[in-house]
């Protein structure tokens, strides 16, 4: 996989997360990546591991960009790339002479992808924010609550690299292809709040299904996915880990009770009628949680080792990296060539 985008140029001017991170998954990919640093560097540079992490296989160099020189040879490296990523506030790159109006005057195939938080336009165009922002305000945030109500502070940047990141690397790679048809770029605005929107897909939908049985919207605990189902939740074990229990459909949820040893559960499943918000669904949920928590979760995790139904250990970041799935080094990335 890693030669795919052998060929394609592109000069990165973004900084922190969102905008480094996709064109460092562009880099894994084959493309040349020119990282553009300010003269005190990039903000990451302090947080070693993090830089390494968002910038090998890049070309770093430094430009000051308040220096009319330094913004001219930026323009000559556009001339010969297919591809600029930047993070600046709306107008920014407008008073530095670098809007695309003006770049596609001496790069007509030139693609500029913006990653801002809010977008190019409209009242929250200049506003600051972080990850945890995008996520409030897109209502993906209100959506990681605990059963009991709780929001949870993910220490996974969701906002910034599935709204941010992985939309523009997304809009990257069709923008590229249809600039090589029709022999011109375009300008990509990429909101990352607008991005993780994008991504509510599934608690819309099963909003609109499950608000006429609960004669409200669902809330935690109580949609398809969030805890409302006993065969698709997290419970605790014994020695207070969690088991992920995900035996969505029903031939996963038989194979779960086979191994559960409790063949009374099997016809209880919501593709046999027994929907969220029953008092019969409550009661199994309960009954699950008991099992399950009377055994650690090593002996669950062996368990299930063998069988068809979508139950696994929830694993520490330490406990991932060390199982056989990353342990021997061979899938660096989500993809890989079969």
């Amino acid at each position: 996989m890693s030669g795919l985008l052998t060929g394609l140029r592109v000069v990165d001017l973004s900084r922190n997360l969102p905008g480094p991170f996709c064109t460092r998954m562009l880099a894994d990919l084959g493309a040349t990546v020119i990282k553009v640093e300010p003269p005190e560097g990039d903000p990451t540079r302090p947080l070693g591991p993090l830089f390494d992490a968002l910038n090998h296989d890049k070309e770093s160099r430094r430009l000051d960009f308040r220096q009319p020189t330094d913004l001219d040879q930026l323009r000559e490296w556009l001339v010969d790339a297919d591809v600029m990523v930047d993070s600046f506030r709306p107008g920014i790159l407008a008073s530095m002479g670098l809007d695309f109006e003006r770049l596609k005057t001496i790069h007509p195939k030139l693609v500029m992808v913006s990653i801002t938080g809010y977008g190019q336009h409209g009242d929250w165009s200049q506003r600051a924010g972080h990850d945890l922002n995008f996520m409030a305000m897109s209502g993906a945030l209100d959506q990681m609550r605990a059963p009991t109500g709780e929001l949870a502070l993910s220490n996974v940047q969701w906002g910034d690299m599935a709204g941010g990141s992985s939309m523009a690397c997304i809009a990257i790679l069709a923008a590229v292809f249809d600039a090589q048809r029709r022999g011109s770029g375009r300008h990509i605005d990429i909101s990352m709040t607008h991005g993780v929107h994008a991504h509510l897909i599934l608690p819309k939908a099963t909003s609109s299904l499950f608000t006429p049985m609960l004669g409200r919207a669902p809330g935690a605990g109580e949609d398809l996915l969030n805890g409302g189902l006993p065969c698709y939740n997290l419970y605790a074990t014994a020695d207070g880990r969690q088991l992920a229990v995900a035996a969505l459909e029903f031939k996963f949820w038989k194979a779960a009770c086979a191994v559960f040893e409790r063949p009374d559960w099997v016809e209880r499943h919501w593709q046999r009628g027994q929907m969220p918000g029953t008092e019969q669904n409550t009661a199994l949920r309960e009954e699950v949680a008991t099992l399950i928590a009377t055994q650690p979760l090593a002996v669950w995790a062996e368990r299930f080792e063998t069988a068809d139904a979508c139950v696994t250990p929830v694993l520490t970041m330490a406990e991932a990296q060390a199982h056989p799935l990353f342990a021997d080094g061979s899938r660096a990335q989500a993809w890989a060539t079969v």
